[in-house]
């Protein structure tokens, strides 16, 4: 008997690629998770750093990461973590109870230096850390830690020895370095996070940092599909883009990230009282305010890609935004009505306050940041409505922020920030009175105005409350005080624009750091 061997086509397969590629604009300073203090390295640290909860950010509620629970007890002085079972790091070797706490110890300890450290004190008192045994630990304060639940986001449990490639707590870990061209991160085969079908986290193999400092070169090697992603794009590249790869960019709408102006409100030597009489006018503020084309900017400067700010929280922060706020409107009229009411004259073409001065004053901003020259100009050429002359002046940043923190020697500012976090507690700074970021007067000894005064009671009242209805009541009326007084007259909320290759599945960007990779355990190819 024969036997016929039939030679059947045998179809291949073949894995679809689990790398994913991006750009980092700069080296990463360090490794060291505790020790992170520019975004190169943060974007690493959060991407290798096991931590022990997470703030989902599509629901901003914090969840269970290598805690396998945690509880806020003592009305917010207090929160107690349980660990899951058989943590470990990327080598193998065990994470416990006693990891954290040796974790927490070094970030608190002042000679360490570590940002980690800044945040998880209270003032210059460390909390009580209590390890009940290999799986449970206790952090108690003295008062209640603003957000305490929320602030172990940022806090990834290092190795017990800190080498030059250290092993990692998250779902990579840093695998090669080399300086000026990349960092590669592999899978952590050791992770702990499992998907509905028991499948272990993350599905990619691997994440190469690109170091390209040059944006433009980043954006064509996105075109050519050497990167997978672009996390920040601005408005001319999200343009050219969206004429030729359309399918593979998205804007999130407006980001939490203000862009404002601000008077000098401090007594300052270089600063005449009657000029400063004008910055400390309410009215005087609103009727600046009032004059200022919001949408022309947005589309003169962000090509159309920016919204007109309703206040010191973005629309995009949609639980705590104060949603009776809306934008202000254009009104040159009633902005030269106010000032008429503080003794303001319109004389031809020059604006006079009641000592016959000239209402005239320089604005200072970031040179070669072009969005904010240009948002200068534009609000120089708005205010010759009201008659008052603007002169912009451009400093490198350094310079800047020697102006406005220290010498106090300006007179206005055109900045803004870039938020962190969704959580108004993030800029109590800003807002204290005795804050060392309080734009408008840095560091006063007592609130100069009842307003101020309230406004530090708010702060610190939300902060200190565990109801968050409670506290949305309270930051309401923050937002509110805000507005009638403008002590900052916010401009635009510029619109978060990323890229993302269609090939990537499983991306939920966020405006909310790090907007692509917050879930980078989730991302696969298919």
């Amino acid at each position: 008997m024969k036997h016929i061997l039939l030679l059947l086509p045998l179809v291949l397969s073949a894995a679809v690629p689990q790398q994913l590629r991006f750009a980092i604009n700069g080296d990463p300073k360090m490794f060291d998770v505790l020790m992170v203090a520019e975004s190169n390295s943060e974007t690493i640290r959060y991407l290798t750093a096991g931590v022990l909860l997470r703030v989902n950010r599509t629901t901003d509620v914090p969840q269970p990461e290598l805690a396998e629970s945690f509880q806020v007890k003592e009305g917010g002085r207090a929160i107690t973590f349980k660990l899951r079972p058989n943590l470990q790091f990327s080598d193998g070797t065990p994470l416990t109870a006693a990891d954290v706490e040796r974790t927490l110890r070094r970030a608190l300890d002042p000679k360490s230096g570590s940002p980690t450290g800044d945040t998880l004190r209270a003032g210059d008192t460390a909390p009580e850390i209590l390890v009940a045994n290999p799986r449970e630990i206790t952090l108690r304060y003295k008062a209640p830690k603003p957000g305490i639940d929320r602030l172990f986001d940022s806090v990834g449990i290092a190795p017990p020895v800190q080498t030059k490639l250290p092993p990692s707590s998250g779902a990579f870990f840093v695998a090669e370095y080399q300086p000026g061209t990349f960092v590669l991160l592999r899978r952590n085969s050791h992770y702990f996070k499992r998907d509905a079908k028991g499948v272990q986290l993350p599905y990619l193999d691997s994440i190469r940092l690109d170091i390209q400092a040059n944006a433009d070169i980043a954006l064509t090697r996105y075109q050519r599909g050497e990167f997978h992603l672009i996390n920040k794009l601005d408005a001319d590249s999200f343009d050219r883009l969206q004429k030729t790869q359309n399918n593979s960019v998205r804007s999130l709408g407006p980001s939490l990230d203000p862009e404002f102006i601000w008077f000098n409100q401090a007594p300052a030597k270089t600063l005449p009282e009657w000029k400063r009489a004008w910055f400390t006018s309410a009215a005087f503020r609103h009727a600046v305010s009032s004059a200022i084309r919001r949408e022309d900017m947005a589309r003169i400067v962000f090509k159309g890609h920016a919204h007109p700010a309703v206040g010191p929280i973005s629309t995009a922060n949609r639980f705590w935004v104060n949603a009776a706020l809306k934008p202000p409107v254009l009104d040159t009229k009633g902005g030269l009505a106010q000032l008429a009411k503080e003794g303001f004259t319109l004389r031809g073409n020059v604006l006079r306050d009641k000592g016959n001065h000239a209402v005239e004053f320089s604005l200072i901003t970031q040179a070669g940041k072009r969005p904010r020259e240009r948002m200068a100009s534009l609000v120089a050429d708005d205010l010759k409505a009201l008659g008052i002359k603007v002169n912009v002046v451009t400093l490198d940043f350094g310079s800047l922020l020697d102006r406005i923190s220290k010498s106090l020697d300006y007179e206005a500012a055109l900045l803004g920030f870039e938020n962190v976090d969704a959580d108004p507690s993030e800029e109590m700074n800003v807002w204290l009175s005795s804050g060392a970021q309080h734009a408008w007067w840095p560091a006063q000894k007592t609130p100069a105005t009842a307003w101020e005064a309230r406004i530090d009671k708010l702060e610190l009242a939300q902060a200190a409350e565990g109801v968050r209805a409670n506290r949305k009541n309270l930051v309401d009326e923050f937002q509110k005080i805000v507005r009638e007084e403008e002590p900052i007259i916010y401009l635009l909320n510029p619109d978060y624009l990323v890229a993302v290759s269609p090939s990537l599945k499983g991306v939920q960007p966020v405006v909310v750091p790090p907007q692509i990779l917050w879930n980078a355990e989730w991302l696969r190819f298919e």
